[in-house]
């Protein structure tokens, strides 16, 4: 979570009020917030480090932090954002060429007109900028930030991607005009922006934003160009944000100006930027929208465990700066501002409403269940932990594999067809190696033993995880459509694949489960039955039956299936469903 650094005498100032150490403490915890530490340093005074919910946007600078308890205090009400006309409305415009596409195809912008800078708000107009950076635009991948004195630079502004060597300029803080790909060598060794270097070091062309003379504003996502940089002397700001994904970028430019727009000469106003892309596609920037969300009053209560009436829950969300008006008895309807981009869903409402209730009246109200239960271990997990022992100490190794795997892995490489199986599909995955959900362990653990060749042999694996089923009339899957397995699968891999080794595994885990070995297929007990399967060798593989039930596979591993995971020895392998184990042999009753 992020830790935001505020000057005391600042933040008490822009409250209105003063408080020891401990009330601001106790304040902060009312509001869902935390004192990380108070630090007292001689030339920048008493500083606190507030703890916030790494989704609180609105949060991360001293302006969002003291607006929010003030309104939470009920000394202001919550500011009303707005966008105000355009004086020039053709000449501050952002126009997109084509070539942006093949590198950061957005970008979104705005105007804070007659904006007033004291030292304190330019370095809170930097830092939250730093903020955003490291966290939503996950460090400037996503979204980058460019802020410019719009008096030093004249629209319309351009967004193009050229090739480095013709993209030159004077960055910021330098003197000298460097040409882009020199700049980013001599940045690769820089401190504090060497690790932004390699985003678009490698691409074809880099993105500029210049404006009518050529002036470049900025190479995003690396630095801006001196030019217009911004000082406590800047009026007018123009702010822009190229991005790859476009709603973040609105996220970070909603941000930037609701929280700053508070200094402009008719404060909370935001001038708009037309941003025209060469589809001929044109979209006003920032959107300030306001939307409104319902919530119902009994959710809300059930959530918080407390009984509260729908005007007391909206008067409870409107201190957290979610205006909201009952809506008869049962809901309540919540104005959620472009401030507010965590909110997405009526839990969050909820979450809100029991902060504003009192963490610390909640365990007061909350009532004892009526019944009293006696808590036990989940069987299927007791039963797993135990399966996990088992196998270290019959010196198998634990791999964690990934759930997800491409259609390949689980279907034709391992020589199966797998529409013949009840397996899910991933919607618009973004890889093929996620594009859908595992039906056996065994794909994994073959990946894994390919990804280790190196370690000396014989090379021993397990895993006990869930396998997932398409199964849309199973009572467990509460109409999701699918349902988990728990499985245990283990491979001995080897210059000899050592059939005998994992067929001993096996004799080790029935006894261990205490389901003894029979011959008589009519007794309880478990035994072999020899079944061809199309991922192991024809005549070497067979079920495993408990109780006259099939709960697992025992065989050599095709030599097809070893050379398409990339393997180069043979290996024998063993999967069972260990939830049909604990069914027929009712393990733990």
């Amino acid at each position: 979570m992020p830790t935001v650094s505020v000057n005391r005498d600042l933040l008490f100032k822009a409250i209105g009020r003063t408080y020891s150490d401990e009330e601001f403490d106790e304040l902060c915890f009312k509001y869902g917030l935390e004192v990380d530490d108070v630090v007292d340093d001689p030339e920048k005074g008493i500083t606190y480090k507030i703890e916030v919910g790494a989704n609180r946007y609105d949060l991360l600078c001293i302006e969002g932090i003291a607006r929010s308890l003030c309104v939470f205090l009920g000394t202001q009400p919550q500011p009303e954002y707005r966008l105000v006309p355009a004086k020039e409305p053709e000449k501050y415009k952002l126009i997109v060429k084509p070539n942006t596409a093949k590198v950061r195809p957005f970008v979104v912008g705005a105007v804070l007109r007659n904006l007033t800078f004291t030292q304190s708000v330019y370095d809170s107009f930097i830092d939250l900028q730093d903020k955003l950076h490291q966290n939503l635009a996950r460090k400037r991948t996503l979204v980058a930030i460019g802020t410019h004195d719009l008096d030093t630079i004249t629209g319309p502004f351009i967004y193009d991607a050229k090739p480095p060597q013709d993209i030159s300029f004077v960055p910021l803080n330098q003197t000298q005009v460097f040409r882009a790909d020199k700049l980013l060598e001599h940045y690769s060794h820089d401190s504090h922006l060497k690790e932004y270097v390699p985003i678009i070091k490698d691409k074809p062309v880099y993105p500029v934003i210049s404006d009518q003379n050529g002036v470049v504003l900025s190479l995003p996502p690396i630095i801006n160009g001196d030019h217009s940089k911004i000082s406590l002397r800047t009026k007018n700001v123009f702010i822009e944000c190229t991005a790859v994904d476009k709603f973040k970028a609105q996220i970070v430019l909603d941000t930037m100006v609701t929280m700053f727009s508070e200094y402009c000469e008719q404060p909370y106003t935001v001038e708009p930027v037309q941003v025209e892309y060469p589809n001929g596609e044109k979209i006003q920037y920032p959107t300030l929208s306001y939307r409104n969300q319902e919530a119902s009053v009994s959710y809300c209560n059930i959530l918080a465990g407390v009984s509260e009436k729908a005007d007391t829950i909206s008067k409870m969300l409107t201190s957290m700066s979610l205006t909201a008006k009952p809506m008869g008895e049962e809901k309540v309807v919540v104005r959620v501002p472009p401030t507010r981009y965590d909110v997405l869903h009526e839990v969050d409402i909820a979450e809100d409403f029991a902060v504003a209730y009192g963490f610390d009246r909640l365990a007061a109200d909350m009532q004892l269940p009526p019944t009293n239960t006696a808590g036990q271990e989940f069987e299927l997990n007791y039963l797993s932990d135990k399966i996990r022992l088992l196998m270290s100490q019959n010196n198998y190794t634990e791999a964690a594999t990934f759930s997800l795997l491409s259609k390949a892995d689980i279907g034709e490489k391992m020589r199966i067809n797998i529409d013949d199986h009840p397996w899910v599909r991933v919607g618009n995955p973004k890889t093929t190696e996620c594009e859908a959900v595992r039906i056996s362990l065994l794909p994994g653990l073959l990946k894994t033993a390919a990804a280790n060749k190196h370690i000396s042999l014989p090379l021993r694996l397990f895993e006990v995880s869930d396998v997932v089923m398409r199964d849309s009339c199973s009572e467990t899957t509460r109409g999701v459509g699918a349902r988990n397995e728990r499985h245990l699968c283990a491979i001995n891999y080897n210059v000899k694949a050592g059939m005998e080794i994992v067929q001993g595994l096996l004799d080790n885990i029935m006894i261990a489960l205490k389901v003894p070995f029979t011959e008589d297929r009519s007794s309880k007990g478990y035994y072999l039955e020899g079944k061809d399967y199309p991922s192991f060798f024809p005549g070497f593989c067979g079920n495993i039956i408990v109780n006259g039930v099939v709960v697992g596979q025992i065989g050599l591993i095709h030599p097809e299936v070893i050379m398409n995971f990339n393997l180069n020895n043979p290996a024998a392998a063993l999967e069972i469903n260990l939830q049909k184990v604990i069914d027929i042999t009712n393990f733990g009753q």
